[in-house]
């Protein structure tokens, strides 16, 4: 029958080293708390948008019984040209191999239209989770984003991809209207992840090297977002939210007096920051008027001892 209470089922995958992060990042999108490596919602989130959704199923039956399941499908008369159908694994399916492909097969002869593997114009999902068998159309990473991974210029102990995506979400709140500040945009990771996903987003950046790498690593992806050669302090633009990924490697490390600077800075220009640091800046953000609503630590891959840790703040009412 088709499924009233959610409209779609998100499957996630990450390493021990990203459950916080993953965990923060699904709060701020779809304001929920994230159990298992799936998550029932409402909100409508691409895949691709982040780095840790691997698939979206709109839920558009479901059904106790794969039968009955099957019964509606049939009902329904679906006609799609060059489809295909793939089984989605949760935890808890059991559903022995052979089993799910005779499953995808039932389907498929369920649907009017050619089936085609390889260039299919839509996609559909079966599943078994939570005790109920589900079907609709399937929407999967694409992972086109990869490619920034690839881009001209970088630090070498920069934020990943996977973190700056993250950042970008957890700034904006799945809210493509909101304009964003990368007020330390570096060589420009999170611009780029911000400009894939259409988020509004400027940067500044006060050296003049790293400037010209970040323009050429933005125009490289043919994104034309606006990054300002100056101090954030000389800003004087309101942005919804700022992105400050602190100074803290071995070429570019920051004093506490410079630190304090960035934040102090920045908190002029958006009620909402969120920040990346290697340290306790708690003290700095009360200072400046805001209040951390939420934060998460993140160990770098191989290395136990290095951490960022990333604080959302709101300005205090």
């Amino acid at each position: 029958m088709p499924n009233t209470d959610h409209t779609y089922l998100y499957k996630f995958n990450f390493d021990a080293t990203e459950l916080e992060l993953c965990s923060l990042e699904v709060k701020c999108l779809f304001d929920a708390s994230l159990v298992e490596k799936h998550l029932f919602s409402e909100i409508e989130v691409d895949p691709s948008q982040s780095a840790f959704i691997k698939s979206r199923l709109k839920t558009t039956f479901s059904s106790t019984s794969f039968d009955s399941l099957l019964n509606e499908i049939k009902n329904q008369n679906i006609h799609a040209e060059l489809f295909k159908v793939e089984y989605l694994v949760f935890k808890g399916d059991e559903t022995p191999n052979q089993e799910r492909l005779q499953k995808l097969r039932d389907i498929g002869y369920s649907i009017e239209g050619l089936h085609e593997y390889y260039q299919p114009t839509i996609t559909y999902g079966l599943c078994y989770c939570d005790g109920l068998w589900y079907f609709g159309a399937l929407l999967k990473d694409s992972l086109d984003w990869h490619k920034h991974q690839q881009k001209p210029h970088s630090f070498s102990n920069s934020i990943g991809v996977n973190m700056a995506k993250s950042l970008v979400n957890i700034a904006a709140q799945n809210n493509k209207g909101a304009s964003l500040l990368d007020a330390c945009c570096g060589m420009g990771t999170i611009m780029l992840e911000a400009c894939f996903s259409g988020n509004t987003i400027e940067g500044c950046e006060i050296n003049h090297k790293t400037y010209v790498r970040a323009k050429a690593n933005l125009a490289h992806f043919q994104y034309t977002s606006t990054i300002h050669h100056k101090d954030v302090k000389e800003l004087n633009k309101k942005y919804d939210a700022a992105i400050i990924d602190l100074p803290y490697n071995l070429f570019t490390l920051a004093t506490n007096e410079e630190v304090a600077h960035i934040i102090q800075s920045t908190s002029r220009l958006a009620d909402r920051l969120v920040i990346v640091s290697i340290s306790d800046i708690s003290i700095i953000i009360n200072q400046v008027g805001f209040q951390v609503m939420a934060s998460c630590m993140v160990r770098k891959k191989g290395k136990t001892k290095f951490a960022r840790r990333i604080w959302v703040c709101e300005r205090r009412k």
